[in-house]
């Protein structure tokens, strides 16, 4: 039996795609401004790559290699999963040529925009492909293992994720992405995360 992919995961998922485009407009506009070597962005470009680098790890070493077991040689559904990889490959680098401009202080705007682009579309790849793919083709016991690895994966870093996905969001989304959490951790949340991330000032100084 095909288990659906719970729409808590939907929320969670899309509230980090849109905090990850979120930071790198930071960035950008930081960038613009001749704020990129200040202290307060570079601790904010950390952080982002600190829980992108989870995501990939998510996605592409515990999520993928189910699915690709899963779709065995099927020509289609693996190059569902190639596009992925190569999207991988390529925003490394280009992760690498921002942290040089934040050293030189040469190029930050351009790389930051070619970044932004390449993360978008990944990101696209991954809601659009990657995803419904999984769902269409893992069993629920697959998504059971899933979870249980992400959880474990996820649970050192999960106090600065949730504060950092509702920084600054609407109020209608900040309520649909804590609503899909467990009762505890939005507790959890508001009484510690949070006031501990914003005195954090990531990005603003």
């Amino acid at each position: 039996m095909i288990r659906p992919r719970d729409r808590a995961y939907d929320t969670i998922l899309r509230g980090a795609h849109d905090a990850f485009c979120r930071d790198l407009d930071r960035l950008a506009a930081a960038a613009a401004a001749g704020k990129g070597r200040a202290a307060h962005v570079r601790e904010g470009w950390e952080n982002f790559k600190d829980l992108f680098g989870l995501h990939q790890e998510l996605t592409g070493r515990v999520l993928g290699p189910r699915v690709e077991r899963a779709v065995g040689d099927r020509r289609a559904e693996r190059g569902v999963l190639a596009v992925l990889r190569a999207d991988n490959d390529r925003i490394g680098p280009l992760i690498g040529r921002v942290d040089t401009a934040l050293e030189d202080g040469r190029d930050l705007p351009s790389a930051v925009r070619e970044l932004r682009a390449a993360l978008e579309a990944h990101l696209r790849h991954e809601a659009t492909g990657v995803l419904p793919l999984a769902e269409s083709v893992l069993a629920a016991e697959e998504w059971e293992a899933f979870a249980v690895e992400a959880g474990r994966r996820c649970e050192a870093r999960t106090p600065t994720f949730v504060p950092w996905v509702v920084d600054g969001i609407p109020p209608i989304e900040r309520s649909r992405f804590l609503a899909a959490l467990p009762a505890p951790l939005r507790d959890l949340n508001r009484v510690t995360w949070e006031p501990r991330y914003r005195k954090r000032r990531l990005w603003s100084g």
